[in-house]
């Protein structure tokens, strides 16, 4: 069996486990999981342009990128990696569908569930801020490194679960929950620089959102403090925050989200990227 075999071989493999981790995909080399929610890191050689349904790609000078899809992604896409000496490679595939739990929450506030007009406008000032925040691309590639949990907790809510408010639908959940204690210390799951921190945003409490590079950033919800400041640098284990139950929590918990640009995350998938040599 010739290495080009053996090469198509894994990539069949992978698409059958709907993961690649660490895997030659043609020649692409890919890290994560192509599935709806997924976070997939690549490396090309240096100088190398990539394209994502004809949308550029950033690319650091060492290669590293990254993409995800969204949560109901059923899109096609076809990925094009172009390198210095001319050469054109390129992969088409489309993220798998997933089956999503239902999480019922009662106990919620009448005036979160039911905001007053001084706390709408303070909620889409909130929301404002969140935004603006998951727009900035830097030159960081530490999401490139690979991921820790935030926290040493038992995880009581997943990515994707269609959230049930007091008996009414709301929107599904995009994050990752940990139970936990008021004060326990939140941990930084990848290096970075924090972007933003706001103590008391109206829904989410304490709220941390630290870059990780090119768009993929950590969110923590429900903070009851900051162990830094905005524009500091933090290092991948360093405690950076404390657990609360501020906002619209009905208990102490961490809810950690991970976002590439507006691309909301599954952070359990982006636990199982490994770094690309």
């Amino acid at each position: 069996m010739n290495y080009k075999t053996i090469v198509q071989t894994a990539f069949f493999t992978s698409v059958l486990l709907t993961s690649v981790s660490v895997e030659a995909i043609d020649e692409i080399k890919l890290s994560g999981e192509i599935k709806q929610g997924g976070l997939v890191v690549g490396k090309a050689t240096k100088n190398s342009t990539v394209s994502l349904n004809g949308r550029p790609l950033i690319v650091s000078a060492q290669g590293e990128y990254a993409f995800g899809f969204s949560r109901d992604d059923i899109s096609e896409y076809t990925l094009i990696v172009s390198t210095p000496d001319g050469e054109t490679k390129s992969k088409t595939f489309t993220p798998q569908a997933r089956t999503y739990k239902e999480q019922r929450i009662e106990g919620i506030k009448k005036s979160i569930m039911q905001p007053n007009p001084k706390a709408i406008e303070r909620s889409a000032k909130d929301s404002k801020q969140i935004k603006a925040a998951r727009k900035i691309s830097s030159e960081l590639t530490h999401f490139a490194e690979g991921f820790i949990p935030p926290i040493d907790g038992t995880i009581t809510g997943v990515y994707g679960s269609r959230r049930v408010y007091n008996g009414v639908p709301k929107r599904p959940h995009y994050g990752l929950d940990y139970a936990g204690k008021i004060g326990d210390p939140v941990k930084a799951p990848a290096s970075g620089k924090v972007l933003l921190w706001v103590p008391d945003m109206f829904y989410s409490g304490g709220t941390m959102i630290i870059d990780h590079g090119q768009g993929v950033s950590s969110t923590f919800l429900h903070l009851s403090a900051s162990s830094v400041k905005t524009g500091d640098y933090v290092k991948k284990g360093q405690v950076v925050a404390s657990v609360g139950k501020s906002g619209r929590a009905t208990g102490p918990h961490l809810d950690w989200r991970i976002n590439w640009f507006d691309v909301k995350i599954d952070p359990a998938l982006v636990l199982k990227i490994e770094p690309i040599n």
